[in-house]
């Protein structure tokens, strides 16, 4: 049975439930889960798990991403991006030094009002439903942190390209219109390729065609545990820790240091990611086959 991690390459028109069942098809498996939707508009990133490498799917979602999007300035729309409805034109006379000066107040932690068009539920409701009704509900502001932002070129009259590093949660249209409110001029997201999700940049990327052509899709995968490549290694040294490992028991070892661990087996293969703390390890979350 396949499981295993597949980096995809996005493409534009497609939704991320869309690539996850094209690959349901090509892996004839139906545990397939992504790890932070990307709107249809978008490309770039996005990690695909297949079979019991869904379990990780948690730990995908709540990491940084990185973007590089279009910054339209002088154009409102009523899904802060450019495919939406154009509800007003401004003048966008701004200069590459008065962008930069207003980019340092996103910078850091922020607030953020969630756009209308979301798959956000206010009241079992969610909130793109109710934008399709003409609708517009009060929405809470969430925190989001901004870790990088910076501007890469300028293409066109009023057209920037901008870097983005945030946290789990930030919507970079959201991003792109409120930058454009600040400025006086309004603006929205024009384009937007995500380069970086879960640890996974561009270079690890295959693209659908590569895998609908591969004779053997499952060579692809990559193997699950380098999701948590970041955690140290713990190899089991012996049978019986092992077998509480696996049977989800707490196993006793003094010495070993507080902290997330990479658990292996004896014979090598990946089982768990475990929590060390006073002399004890207990399991975050199985991936062993069962």
């Amino acid at each position: 049975m396949a499981s295993g991690i597949l980096i995809i390459d996005k493409p534009a028109g497609w939704t991320s439930m869309d690539v996850c069942a094209k690959l349901r098809g090509v892996f004839h498996e139906k545990r397939v889960g992504h790890g932070g939707t990307l709107d249809p508009m978008a490309t770039g990133i996005l990690p695909v798990f297949i079979g019991r490498a869904t379990r990780a799917v948690e730990f995908a979602e709540k990491s940084d991403k990185e973007y590089i999007a279009g910054l339209k300035l002088g154009v409102i729309t009523n899904t802060q991006d450019i495919t939406g409805e154009v509800l007003e034109t401004r003048p966008a006379c701004v200069s590459r030094e008065q962008l930069e000066a207003v980019l340092e107040q996103f910078r850091g932690d922020i607030m953020q009002i969630p756009p209308m068009y979301s798959a956000i539920k206010i009241n079992g409701k969610k909130l793109y439903e109710l934008a399709r009704k003409g609708r517009e509900v009060e929405r809470p502001a969430r925190a989001v942190t901004i870790k990088t932002l910076e501007i890469l070129d300028k293409q066109g009259d009023g057209l920037y390209t901008i870097r983005v590093r945030c946290t789990k949660g930030t919507y970079i249209r959201t991003l792109c219109h409120d930058i454009g409110q600040a400025l006086g001029c309004g603006g929205c997201m024009a384009s937007l390729r995500r380069t970086m999700a879960a640890g996974f940049t561009l270079e690890e990327a295959v693209s659908l065609e590569q895998i609908q052509t591969e004779a053997d899709p499952a060579s692809l995968l990559l193997p699950v545990d380098c999701l948590f490549a970041g955690r140290p290694v713990l190899a089991l040294k012996s049978a019986e820790a092992e077998k509480k490992i696996r049977n989800g028991m707490t196993a006793v070892m003094p010495s070993l240091a507080p902290g997330e661990y990479r658990v292996y087996s004896q014979n090598g293969e990946f089982l768990v990611l475990c929590q060390a703390k006073d002399g004890k390890l207990a399991t975050i979350k199985s991936f062993f086959e069962v």
